[in-house]
């Protein structure tokens, strides 16, 4: 020991102080101060192993909440103000309406709000309008198809802060003088502002008086006294006030007709409804989506929901005096989307944290056990002393809690000031529960080496390592059976728990395999000469034994640093497995949405233009191209309903079969369409009918009729599933090779071209912007929206890479990806520290027996093999073990998986099996350990054999 025993008064004495004993000699040093002065690079490293364990505990929590919000607040922001927002109406009043009225129970509205949600108040819009468009019938207006355009009124506060007066004024703001005696209710005309554009459109002037069907007290009528423009079309004022920046299209059958609405001025809200009969008051509050929490997402349901139809809504309509006040609102429907899409992804969310949960809390554990071996004479002789056990490990808490509760504190402070969320309740906690464990880890361990030692259980392991097998087969076992808990419910733990409980076992069995297959290895290599290997396999073997005497007899190598590798393996190979996963099929759902990996459409019934197809084929990275003749409007006569409707689709069969063999979609032999590229014109082409067609058709030859009039005879050759350009499995396809044939029915220039490969977007558009006919370019420059780009419009251009980035574009997808790679970083990180922490434990006894062989003749490098050899089996055949154990729990838990969240398209539910993401996690993790495991060997070996030559031999 480097520290003296304490002395008989100390508080560890067996026996009470005497009454008589001096006060005047010297106090005894301090304990937690002694203790800590005598380790003081101890110390240091559990400060700083509770401060990393701590931080990534209290962090976890935030990054989740960081990510959900995200996710929550991107989904309701894709959503549009119309939809996120609360849509309050009522009956204008009989009497006494008014700007002030409508403002007063908007100030009832916003009052209700604020304890879960907010209403954004600077983007609050509301008013007044009619419930009914009536026709103008004005004989100079536009009809064109003969029908009247039909127009309502709203009245809108701050609506003039959106757009600019262009001619006129503005309706007044006061009451318009009293009708003349006789006149009735409709004089004088309403007085309205039109938006020029709609004024343009409708054939309407400054000062045209706009007439609607006579009643039997009179002529509603409206007087245009000013034209406004709008600022800016797409602010979320406009949302659902659409008429009111131009006219709108309104149809009759086939028939158009045009709808526009006008807004009037505060001193005709009181006759305002002589025009339609009714008029509404609306109120649309967009609730702050910037503020809203995923955590608080079901008391937010609730509170909306009571605020559409329950103790709220009861509330208003009191305090409003507005009997038939109602809201609507998309929200609760639009939280529901968002909860289930949240809950789909929480089992990648939850399985990195709880993969890396499990590899700290091993980390710690032996660390634990590190120390406590590390002091095991010192506690031994200050029990035999007369020191109780209780007292030690008060002691040691003490110890303790000036280490880690220090190093927690700043952590946990630093999570907070990094990630700021919310809520703290979460962080608190689960710094709290890494502090205690970092805390308990060396007293509890003290407490089991200083009690009385017990008979030896031949049973207690197996019993033990039975239950967890029993454990793990159960829960495998029910996820198979029931699948993942429903869309829309809770993360499913027996999901989350079945990899962890399978890499439990697989350390098990690995503990138990591994000093055997080890020991067959020594033997064989003790057959060989030399004695590195054999004596570096025959320690792996044995197990590393502790440092002092009561190593309690070892007989095979520690169990936790396995299970620390086998852990951060398994969870690492079974998310990147699903990772994988989702990347693959959300290629495929972008491949099959493209039909390829690149691909030019024509517009309406035009080609493309001449040596574009075969241009493009010769880009680089091009690997296929299949130029395609497709028409939509085709039918085949002679089947059973006489007549289907189909889409045909022309192209070369070998291209074409290349094609949809790569996207996995209605693969065939091109043989089959061979023959008809030599044959007459008269002879039946062969085709490929679609599976539901082919019922309806049955063998024998059919005609062909596209929507151009020419007709084609077809027998059928063959049945496809699906093809690219149509892959929906219930279309009506029909597939003709390209020939002189088919050329007779205008299929010779293709309207479409797919490719396979790597195209770059931008070099494919700057093709086909090249190969514009200068016709078409001028003709959209003269278009009305002059900021698209002429290409896109006329030919456009789309590619699976930019698809897959649209799919992978969701915060929630990209959070959960986010976590699940920092978790797997640290979780390797404490796999690593393991083996570490397992080398310094048996740093002692490697040094003497490397000082003893020193003595014998070793030299240096000859060292670092037998240390080489004596740890990396563990390490490899962790590596192995944790491969095989995530290949398991992928194959045992990856069908009961739905990736359709993450890969942002419905997909069949189930996680691919590759080797790749499988092996790369293991192979590195090993790579990672063998590294740090040969520095370790090669920079410290050396200064610990020459400590012990110095020192002597102290065995």
């Amino acid at each position: 020991m480097t520290t003296p025993p304490p002395s008989p008064s100390g508080p560890l004495s067996a026996g009470p102080p005497s009454a008589e004993a001096p006060r005047s000699g010297p106090r005894p040093a301090p304990w937690v101060r002694t203790r800590l002065r005598a380790a003081p690079l101890g110390t240091l490293l559990a400060a700083a192993l509770a401060f990393v364990a701590v931080l990534l505990a209290a962090a976890l929590p935030r990054a989740q909440d960081r990510g959900a919000d995200q996710a929550l607040r991107s989904f309701l922001e894709g959503s549009g103000q119309a939809g996120t927002s609360l849509q309050v109406t009522a009956p204008s009043p009989v009497s006494g309406q008014s700007a002030q009225a409508l403002d007063g129970t908007l100030k009832s509205l916003l009052a209700r709000t604020g304890s879960t949600f907010h209403v954004d108040t600077d983007a609050v819009v509301h008013g007044t309008r009619t419930t009914k468009r009536l026709p103008l019938l004005n004989p100079e207006l536009s009809r064109p198809s003969g029908f009247p355009p039909r127009m309502s009124l709203l009245y809108v506060q701050e609506a003039q802060a959106h757009v600019k007066l262009v001619e006129g004024r503005w309706p007044g703001s006061t009451p318009s003088a009293g009708a003349p005696e006789g006149a009735t209710a409709y004089d004088p005309p309403l007085q309205v502002a039109l938006s020029q554009p709609a004024a343009e459109t409708l054939g309407a002037r400054l000062g045209s008086v706009l007439k609607s069907a006579p009643l039997a007290d009179g002529t509603p009528s409206v007087e245009v006294v000013g034209l406004y423009a709008v600022t800016d079309r797409t602010e979320d004022f406009w949302a659902d006030l659409d008429c009111l920046p131009s006219a709108c299209e309104h149809r009759i059958g086939e028939n158009l007709a045009w709808d526009v609405d006008a807004l009037i001025g505060a001193g005709d809200l009181g006759r305002m409804d002589t025009w339609g009969r009714t008029a509404e008051d609306f109120w649309r509050l967009p609730v702050d989506v910037g503020r809203l929490r995923a955590d608080r997402l079901d008391a937010t349901t609730k509170e909306i929901a009571s605020y559409m139809a329950g103790p709220t809504a009861a509330t208003l309509v009191r305090e409003t005096r507005r009997e038939r006040l109602r809201t609507s609102s998309w929200l609760p429907e639009l939280f529901e989307q968002a909860h289930d899409r949240r809950q789909a992804a929480a089992p990648l969310a939850l399985i990195g944290p709880a993969g890396v949960g499990g590899v700290a809390f091993v980390v710690l554990c032996l660390a634990g056990a590190l120390a406590a071996d590390r002091r095991d004479a010192e506690l031994r002789l200050l029990l035999a002393r007369g020191g109780s056990r209780a007292g030690i490990v008060g002691r040691l808490l003490g110890e303790g809690a000036v280490t880690v509760l220090p190093a927690a504190t700043a952590a946990t402070a630093l999570a907070v000031l990094l990630l700021p969320t919310p809520r703290l309740a979460p962080t608190l906690l689960a710094a709290a529960v890494v502090a205690m464990l970092a805390l308990l880890a060396f007293p509890v361990r003290a407490a089991v080496l200083l009690s009385p030692p017990r008979p030896a259980g031949r049973w207690r392991r197996p019993v033990a390592e039975l239950l967890v097998v029993i454990a793990t087969g159960a829960a495998v076992l029910e996820v198979r059976r029931r699948g993942v808990a429903p869309a829309g419910s809770d993360p499913d733990p027996l999901l989350i728990a079945a990899p962890l409980l399978l890499a439990l076992c697989g350390g098990l069995l690995l503990a138990r395999l591994q000093p055997v297959v080890t020991g067959w290895l020594a033997r064989a290599a003790g057959r060989r000469s030399g004695l590195v290997g054999f004596l570096g396999l025959a320690r792996a073997a044995r197990g590393q034994g502790a440092a002092g005497t009561h190593a309690r007899g070892r007989t095979g190598p520690s169990v936790l640093p396995t299970v620390a590798l086998l852990l951060a393996i398994t969870t690492g190979g079974f998310g990147a497995a699903v990772l994988n996963s989702v990347d693959s099929n959300r290629l495929g759902v972008a491949r099959l949405a493209v039909g390829g990996d690149a691909a030019i459409s024509a517009s309406g019934e035009t080609s493309l233009p001449d040596g574009l197809a075969k241009a493009a084929g010769e880009l680089p990275g091009v690997r296929t191209s299949v130029p395609l003749w497709v028409d939509h409007d085709s039918s085949v006569t002679g089947t059973k309903q006489r007549s289907s409707q189909v889409a045909v689709i022309v192209a070369e069969p070998a291209a074409y079969a290349e094609l949809s063999r790569a996207l996995g979609c209605g693969s065939f032999d091109p043989a089959l369409l061979t023959a008809g590229g030599s044959q007459s014109a008269d002879a039946p082409v062969p085709a490929l009918f679609s599976a539901g067609l082919a019922q309806l058709a049955g063998p024998g030859t059919y005609t062909v009729q596209p929507g151009n009039g020419a007709e084609l005879r077809a027998r059928v050759a063959g049945v496809i599933d699906c093809t690219p350009v149509r892959p929906a499995r219930d279309a009506a396809i029909v597939v003709l090779p390209a020939g002189p044939a088919t050329a007779l029915i205008g299929a010779g220039r293709p309207n479409q071209w797919v490719g396979l490969g790597t195209v770059d977007g931008d070099r494919l558009r700057a093709l086909v912007r090249s190969a514009l006919p200068p016709a078409s370019s001028t003709a959209q420059a003269q278009a009305p929206a002059p900021a698209a780009d002429p290409a896109d419009e006329v030919y456009p251009v789309r590619t699976s890479a930019e698809a897959v980035a649209e799919l992978g574009a969701d915060p929630l997808q990209r959070s959960a990806q986010r976590l699940f790679w920092a978790c797997v970083a640290g979780a390797a990180g404490f796999a690593l520290l393991a083996v570490l922490l397992t080398l310094m434990r048996t740093v002692p006894e490697r040094a003497a027996l490397l000082a003893r062989l020193r003595t014998m003749g070793l030299r240096r490098r000859q060292g670092v093999a037998l240390i080489l050899a004596e740890t990396l089996p563990q390490t490899l055949a962790a590596a192995l073990g944790g491969a095989l154990v995530a290949a398991a729990a992928v194959a045992l838990l990856g069908p009961a998986i739905d990736l359709s969240t993450l890969v942002g398209a419905s997909v069949p539910t189930g996680v691919r099996l590759t080797a790749g993401p499988v092996l790369t996690q293991a192979l590195g993790l090993a790579a990672l350990v063998a590294a740090a495991v040969l520095v370790e060997a090669a920079t410290s070996g050396r200064r610990q054999i020459t400590t012990e030559l110095r020192a002597g031999d102290q065995s």
